[in-house]
């Protein structure tokens, strides 16, 4: 209110001295005051929730998915899995701000094909301060520090995902070599793709609310190209591996479905409505999610079980993830049954018959539950099924844009991650050697144990 009287009060002025002769200077005195008076600032209620909403992601990495994650491993590589993601999270901030940001979503738009793929300027943040800001999807602005913490956090997340599909056998030294490599030729540009203006997926129509091809898909696809270039744990699958504690994955779920809140309605930037409605999604997509996945085990004749849930809870998460926004909460439902029985099937049923090794189901959960989600907010968004879309894009090509957007992230993830994987292999190995293997990474890689 204060600001609006401030502006009419600049106006007025800049009315009476146009109308009084000979008054060019203070014409130009009352113009300067009337650009001051409205010049753009942070919206403190938005500001704060969004800063709110990236620390609730960071909730998500440490100790979230490390706790969820560590429990599903054995006990021998508990430390190794927790470390892995801490210093992967940790790497990842550390290259957005250099230069990543400036990939995904930096102040220069190339012209012509470059464009389509990536951003440029602003490295090492170079030109912004705490006065600056950037825009929300209404007329407000939030500080471009928080924008730019927010978005990083994303970053680290993603790599951080990958490596449910690896764990147990990976050297450290070549996650730490594999994470630049990544983020710079897949995660950046697909960010662009999706979420910047002048994006290829961003111009075509695409709806990822919160990352459903950016996160989930991406992290999916490239950990089980990863796994494949990895090859089996040893033992597996004839040997028993089984999770060593389940009450640590239990915690990690629910520690990921509180931070979650930040990630999926944190993705309005604003404190409005839209987050209102991706909150909601977030509640009742994934309780779906949790009670089909354990209603699927009693009908295959086993019983519903903790790691059921856990694996229920993550991938109606998963798949509400771009939908949060666009989506009634009938749809959010619907989206979490149905991504629910479907992550079953291939963690169940795929999985072996195809033999590969994801270890923690990264990408049976993460890259399947994102599917689904992507081309499912299609349907979600339509008006039919409460959905906020105003019925402008016909649900047929919108399913086209949705289909392709997911076709676009799944080359990039794949190919992207084949080529990282192969310079890391060529230069430093991607694996443990046997006898590390064996005696675990906690001990070999880091001269620790989790449990004495």
């Amino acid at each position: 209110m204060k600001r609006i009287f401030l502006n009419a009060a600049a106006l007025a002025m800049g009315a009476v001295l146009l109308a009084a002769p000979g008054l060019a200077a203070p014409v130009a005195v009352a113009a300067e005051v009337v650009t001051e008076a409205v010049e753009a600032v942070p919206n403190p209620g938005n500001n704060a929730w969004m800063m709110t909403a990236t620390v609730l992601v960071m909730l998500m990495i440490l100790p979230g998915l490390a706790l969820f994650y560590g429990g599903l491993t054995r006990s021998k590589n508990m430390l190794s899995t927790m470390t892995q993601i801490g210093a992967t999270a940790c790497l990842a901030m550390l290259i957005w701000v250099m230069w990543g940001y400036s990939l995904a979503f930096g102040d220069t738009t190339y012209e012509g094909t470059l464009g389509l793929f990536v951003s440029g300027g602003s490295y090492f943040l170079s030109g912004t301060d705490a006065s600056s800001t950037a825009a929300t999807f209404t007329d407000e602005v939030i500080s471009k520090y928080v924008f730019i913490s927010f978005q990083m956090t994303f970053a680290a997340i993603t790599a951080a995902l990958i490596l449910g599909a690896t764990a147990e056998r990976m050297k450290f030294s070549a996650v730490m070599a594999f994470v630049p490599i990544w983020l710079t030729i897949v995660y950046f540009p697909i960010a662009h793709m999706v979420w910047a203006g002048g994006g290829l997926l961003f111009e075509d129509g695409a709806l990822d609310f919160a990352g459903g091809t950016v996160v989930h898909i991406n992290a999916g696809i490239s950990g089980l190209v990863l796994a494949y270039l990895l090859g089996k744990r040893r033992g597996y699958p004839s040997e028993p591996m089984p999770p060593h504690s389940l009450v640590m994955t239990m915690i990690g779920t629910g520690l990921l479905w509180v931070g979650w809140f930040g990630f999926n309605a944190g993705s309005a930037l604003e404190a409005d409505g839209s987050a209102g409605l991706a909150m909601i999604n977030t509640f009742v997509a994934t309780a779906a999610g949790a009670l089909t996945w354990m209603v699927i085990e009693r009908a295959a004749g086993h019983k519903g079980s903790a790691l059921g849930f856990c694996s229920g809870v993550i991938a109606g998460l998963v798949a509400v993830t771009p939908a949060a926004g666009n989506s009634g909460p009938f749809g959010a439902i619907l989206l979490g049954i149905i991504a629910s029985a479907v992550c079953y099937v291939f963690v169940a049923k795929v999985k072996a018959k195809f033999g590969y090794d994801d270890s923690l189901d990264a990408f049976g959960i993460h890259g399947v539950g994102g599917i689904v989600g992507a081309i499912g907010t299609a349907v979600v968004y339509q008006p039919f099924l409460g959905g906020p879309g105003d019925g402008s894009t016909p649900l047929g090509e919108q399913l086209w844009i949705q289909t392709f957007s997911v076709l676009v992230t799944i080359a990039w993830a794949g190919i992207g991650t084949l080529i990282a994987g192969f310079i890391v292999k060529t230069i430093i190995g991607l694996r443990v050697d046997e006898e590390a293997e064996v005696n675990g990474l906690d001990i070999s890689e880091h001269g620790e144990r989790a449990y004495n």
